[in-house]
């Protein structure tokens, strides 16, 4: 390794951050291209379907006569198939770029190690592995997506001092502090969607949108059994792509699709096969306890984040418990207190 090719791997992972909530389904990439240890061009895939991390660095060189001198760092495994565009593999041959050093192999069966392949074939000198865990970080969602066959799962709820997320029968309590909601409202823009059951849908008569933060927003999923959910209500209001999950007839209007399930069938395993074939890659669950405890008793999550208020209720709905370790994080936000999990299996 050389002495920068770290620093420039980190920039190339800081890059890529710029593209979350809007590179999806596709992975976060970032490219930087050096010559004589110096960045000469830089890019990331700012949006689904535009052109890739190379492909903007290599355009970003004012001389493309030093791309044949040049060493680029980039976080993915380069694309060697046609998609919605060329293969990356191909245009970085093409500009006679004689290093590349690469994060992280792509687990996309389209690509996983063809690219790599393709380079050396062509007399590239790859290096593979170069912060590779900080990588996997960064796209821990196509990951597990590709990997496992299944959205990241992302469990999110807010509970008081005494360990209650809602009064008694279900009554809505603000418990978190404006901080602690902003913060959510850009983890809502993060993710591709997010999920709740019915007596939160119900009680709550949430957005599930993304009003306090820039980003997109997210695809509404309900788990509503028997299509109990008044048509009053915002999670019917079609102003967002919304899906309900029943075992009732289902029915399709604008924005909202209803897509039945087997009461033969486990529930959350119905959803999560129906949400890998749409291509979902993440879900921010902010459902009550039975989705949540659901979820948890099945060992489907990936990371838990939970703010803990200072106030105390005495009495009402439980949150779940949990008794596991890694705690990725533990800080304060605003009043609130964060504590957020990692599954680490």
């Amino acid at each position: 390794m050389k002495t920068d090719d770290a620093t420039f791997m980190r920039r190339a992972l800081d890059l890529a951050h710029l593209g979350t909530g809007y590179a999806r389904p596709n992975p976060l990439v970032g490219c930087v291209v050096t010559h004589q240890n110096r960045i000469i061009g830089e890019g990331w895939h700012r949006q689904y379907g535009g052109p890739h991390a190379e492909v903007n660095a290599l355009a970003a060189v004012a001389d493309q006569e030093l791309l044949s001198q040049s060493r680029v760092y980039v976080t993915l495994e380069p694309c060697a198939h046609h998609g919605k565009t060329p293969p990356c593999a191909d245009l970085l041959i093409a500009k006679g770029v004689p290093e590349v050093v690469i994060c992280n192999p792509d687990p996309f069966h389209l690509v996983a190690g063809r690219g790599i392949g393709k380079l050396r074939a062509a007399d590239v000198q790859v290096e593979t592995g170069l912060l590779a865990e900080e990588g996997r970080w960064l796209n821990r969602r196509f990951f597990t997506f590709h990997e496992k066959k299944r959205p990241y799962l992302v469990l999110k709820w807010a509970e008081t001092a005494d360990g209650f997320l809602a009064g008694r029968y279900f009554q809505p309590i603000k418990i978190s502090g404006p901080q602690a909601n902003l913060l959510t409202h850009q983890w809502r823009a993060e993710e591709q969607a997010i999920l709740v059951g019915t007596r939160t849908a119900l009680h709550d008569n949430p957005h599930l949108n993304v009003r306090d933060w820039p980003g997109p927003q997210p695809t509404r999923l309900v788990i509503d059994k028997n299509l109990s959910l008044p048509p009053t209500h915002h999670l019917l209001d079609g102003s967002q792509p919304t899906l309900i999950y029943t075992y009732r007839q289902p029915y399709h209007t604008t924005n909202l699709d209803h897509i039945m399930l087997s009461e033969a069938d486990d529930l959350i395993p119905q959803v999560l096969a129906d949400l890998y074939q749409r291509q979902v890659q993440s879900v921010f669950v902010e459902g009550g306890p039975t989705v949540l405890n659901a979820l948890l008793h099945a060992g489907l999550w990936d990371e838990i984040r939970i703010f803990r208020s200072p106030m105390k209720l005495g009495q009402g709905i439980a949150a779940p418990r949990i008794g596991f370790s890694g705690l990725y994080e533990r800080t304060n936000v605003g009043a609130d207190e964060l504590f957020w999990y990692v599954n680490d299996k």
